[in-house]
């Protein structure tokens, strides 16, 4: 396993992360266990979490997954471990999290991270990550911005002297972001350098063949600013594996939960997986190999968040991300890029 500092920061991290909102809703606290042990022996270090996991959310289940990645961090060597979780922004209809926090001010940052503490048995988090901004932006599958949606919020430099509160007392290591926009990137960057504040080391955004917004203005800040991205949904919720072509019922989350992966429903992407496929197939490779492989390439990606629902699963994804594509494959994933471009933004 490679291993990366992740921007600015003192954190050695692992090329793959391992993702866990699956945890607590189709994986059982016994797999989840065995996912985390299997990660670990295969060198990764990096667990990614929120406060808001599993997902889909559900009352019944919210914050399971801290949960069960506490009693297991609780057998292991803590240093050992870079943890990451994230406080969830204003409510998205989630009532059960704070009552359905109106904005991200120091009492809901202070509560939710709390509340992680609690339930992952430590004493810090590693990273901890701004899991959707406050503000107006378009997110999930909206792809246009929309002034008439403006609305008063927590303003970014509030937002930063919490964060700074939690660092001073040690219950945070550095501080990132999610679902951001360049606008906002900067924003907490500048504000950072005039004020003294904690700079952002990351940003947790989608990225996958089938979503490069990333590149059209992140890429530059990310370089310039030593931002490392954290790229989710690499196989853009089991779309790239292929799996979905022939049987859009085949188990899996968009199968389990119609309501979720809204973004993959746009018109373009069953051609583009479809097209991926092939260029997979003419050179020997599995759909989800070559996408997984194709995230873990990009020198401006830290490292990829890969999820699982089962061992084998988890096996060859990790293997995947190792994998090697030959200058032809490439060539062939840009010349798609370019007449299937960003399918699902």
């Amino acid at each position: 396993m490679d291993y990366h500092t992740l921007g600015s920061s003192e954190l050695r991290v692992s090329r793959v992360c391992l993702g866990t909102m699956t945890f607590g809703q189709q994986n059982s606290e016994a797999e989840a266990h065995a996912q985390l042990d299997c990660a670990r022996s295969h060198g990764i270090n990096f667990i990614d979490t929120a406060e808001m996991y599993p997902v889909p959310p559900r009352a019944e289940t919210c914050s399971r997954t801290e949960t069960f990645i506490g009693r297991w961090l609780k057998t292991q060597p803590r240093d050992q471990v870079v943890l990451a979780t994230k406080v969830a922004g204003p409510s998205r209809g989630m009532r059960w999290i704070r009552c359905g926090p109106k904005s991200l001010d120091r009492a809901n940052i202070r509560a939710a991270l709390e509340g992680s503490l609690s339930r992952l048995q430590t004493d810090y988090v590693d990273l901890y990550q701004l899991h959707w901004p406050e503000r107006n932006v378009p997110m999930f599958g909206q792809y246009r911005f929309e002034p008439s949606h403006e609305r008063d919020g927590t303003p970014i430099l509030a937002q930063l002297e919490t964060l700074e509160e939690l660092v001073q007392e040690g219950k945070i290591r550095y501080v990132g972001l999610s679902n951001e926009t360049p606008w906002g990137v900067c924003q907490f960057l500048r504000l950072a350098e005039e004020r003294g504040l904690p700079r952002v080391i990351s940003i947790q955004n989608a990225y996958s063949l089938l979503n490069r917004v990333y590149e059209s203005g992140l890429v530059e800040i990310g370089y310039r600013e030593q931002v490392g991205l954290l790229a989710y949904s690499p196989l853009a919720f089991g779309h790239l594996s292929g799996k979905y072509l022939d049987d859009p019922q085949a188990p899996g989350r968009i199968s389990e939960f119609p309501a979720f992966g809204q973004r993959y429903t746009k018109e373009n992407v069953r051609p583009a997986v479809a097209a991926y496929g092939d260029l997979a197939s003419r050179h020997g490779l599995t759909p989800a190999a070559m996408a997984l492989a194709f995230v873990a390439s990009r020198e401006f990606v830290a490292s990829t968040i890969i999820g699982a629902t089962t061992l084998e699963q988890l096996r060859d994804n990790i293997a995947a991300c190792a994998t090697v594509l030959s200058p032809e494959v490439l060539a062939g994933i840009e010349a798609l890029h370019l007449r299937y471009t960003n399918p699902a933004p």
